[in-house]
């Protein structure tokens, strides 16, 4: 157990990875939790809890991104932007934003599926961060969006429609019910999710940006507004850096939580949990005789916590989104996502255990970056050391595979078949606007074809990389500092490619990749 915590408390973040955009609902006495996605397949996670700290990865929602050929390639900053999870009338639903696209709608009977097809309900660029209401009093439906500039000029507002109750469409062609351009001091105002409670119309949204911005609140007695609004949520004196867009969620007892998450450069968007109940915090450009009392009040008293007590649930033993993998069968767990849709032939079955990816031909093999057919997961936010076997079993010249930290900048190490049928060891890395990789360190002969790889990942994501051919690991290359790709975290990477031509290039195997915790030297 941590220093500092007991039996009764947790620290934050509860999900030390990038999780981007959560939204959280419960189902009896189960919590469940989704997050952005972007342009990696499958999308949209789906996490499970029964205490709101210790979090397992059960699997995705949706399998391909459509239109399929326009995520047939990377787009890492497309896709599936913050999606919000609810339950209504026995069933799961989640509603996101695709930025060029508009906003979409699935649902399922069980939170494992089978989910439907992607239902665009609302066509049009810019449209992102959606979330329905359906008002269990009235009967009604409505949905909220937020915008994004860089697709349809506008910013800092968010929009209202009412909706069929079946969220098969929308009733009219919504109306801005709130206006932040209106408010002193507000901008950026996006991911809303919206609530009803105690005779009000609630929306939860945060504003500033994710490095440097806040959490509001925007209470109003009609959908359509006016709405007022509140601070309840923001840095102060803590470490925790404009904590933003999340959900609320309350126990069965009647506990009330708020997860949000916390942008952290290279190692993206983790996951915090706060406390949270109703009373008359925060700051509102309203006297409380106007508005009256019962805003919401998050963490201690609007800062963040880094250490509270457990939620009154309970015990659950400790757990985490997987990393460790030994792909039996050939088989990879949920915890992989491809860079793009997923093609067949990229990674094959088999008797044994062991990751057998095909070597892909492609004309960009000389950038990880423009490659669909990398397969990924997320950097823990903690100090760690990441380890997997690789053996190179293509034969043709230029074939090559390898483990890679990647992001706006990458740099990889692995295997390279050479021009006289040598195995070559090799570590490259290409800057942020490269266009072409460069060796991190010279080649060197591996003669039995098979190589254990190690990537230290320490304090502020530097990155030392090293290889053991048979005589222990050896160091290799400067430390690279891992870099973001504009909404995502960094990404570890699994890939195996060839020079384009005819025919098959052969293939490579990855075995036992494994994460550990790492204590940084002092």
């Amino acid at each position: 157990m941590s220093a500092g915590l007991t039996e009764d408390t947790y620290r934050n973040p509860v999900i030390d990875a990038d999780w981007s955009d959560p939204d959280v609902v419960r189902v009896g006495d189960d919590f469940y939790l989704t997050a952005s996605s972007f342009g990696r397949a499958p999308g949209l996670p789906l996490l499970h809890s029964r205490d709101l700290v210790n979090w397992t990865l059960i699997g995705h929602a949706l399998e391909r991104l459509e239109p399929a050929e326009e995520f047939a390639g990377p787009r890492h900053d497309c896709g599936v932007w913050a999606p919000s999870l609810r339950y209504h009338d026995e069933r799961f639903w989640i509603f996101w934003g695709d930025p060029d696209r508009g906003i979409f709608q699935i649902n399922a009977p069980e939170i494992r599926g089978p989910w439907s097809h992607p239902h665009l309900l609302k066509e049009g660029k810019g449209l992102i961060d959606p979330c329905p209401l359906w008002d269990e009093e009235t009967g009604e439906a409505y949905l909220v969006h937020a915008w994004a500039r860089s697709r349809s000029g506008i910013k800092n507002r968010l929009t209202g429609h009412r909706m069929h109750p079946d969220g098969s469409s929308l009733l009219d062609a919504g109306k801005v019910i709130v206006d932040a351009d209106r408010i002193p001091g507000w901008f950026t105002l996006e991911g809303p999710k919206l609530h009803r409670h105690d005779g009000w119309f609630w929306i939860l949204a945060p504003a500033g940006g994710v490095e440097t911005g806040w959490q509001g609140a925007f209470r109003s007695r009609g959908f359509f507004g006016p709405y007022e609004e509140k601070v309840v949520l923001e840095q102060k004196d803590t470490d925790v850096n404009g904590p933003h867009q999340g959900g609320w969620v309350r126990t069965a007892s009647g506990e009330d939580w708020f997860l949000h998450f916390q942008q952290r450069g290279a190692y993206g968007r983790v996951v915090h949990l706060q406390p949270m109940r109703w009373g008359d915090g925060g700051t509102s450009r309203s006297s409380e005789a106007e508005s009256g009392g019962g805003w919401p009040v998050i963490g201690d008293d609007g800062a963040p916590v880094a250490v509270h007590r457990r939620p009154g649930l309970p015990p659950q033993p400790p757990a985490a989104p997987a990393t460790d993998d030994h792909f039996p069968g050939g088989r990879y767990g949920r915890q992989w996502q491809w860079t793009a849709n997923p093609r067949d032939g990229w990674a094959t079955q088999h008797s044994a255990d062991g990751l057998r990816l095909t070597c892909v031909r492609s004309a960009d093999a000389h950038d990880l970056r423009k490659l669909p057919n990398v397969l990924t997961q997320r950097l823990p936010g903690a100090p760690c050391a990441v380890e997997v076997g690789l053996r190179l079993d293509g034969a043709e010249a230029g074939a090559r595979a390898g483990l890679a930290v990647l992001g706006d900048a990458y740099s990889w190490i692995g295997l390279e078949r050479g021009p006289h049928g040598t195995v070559l060891l090799v570590h490259r890395f290409a800057e942020p606007l490269a266009e072409k990789e460069r060796d991190a360190e010279h080649a060197r002969v591996v003669p039995e074809g098979r190589v254990r790889l190690r990537i230290e990942a320490g304090p502020g994501a530097r990155c030392r990389f090293s290889a053991d051919t048979g005589d222990g690991f050896r160091p290799s290359g400067p430390v690279f500092a891992a870099t973001p790709w504009r909404w995502v975290g960094a990404l570890l990477g699994l890939f195996a490619l060839a020079p384009a031509g005819p025919g098959h290039a052969g293939s490579a195997t990855f075995t036992h990749f494994r994460i550990t915790p790492v204590t940084p030297a002092s």
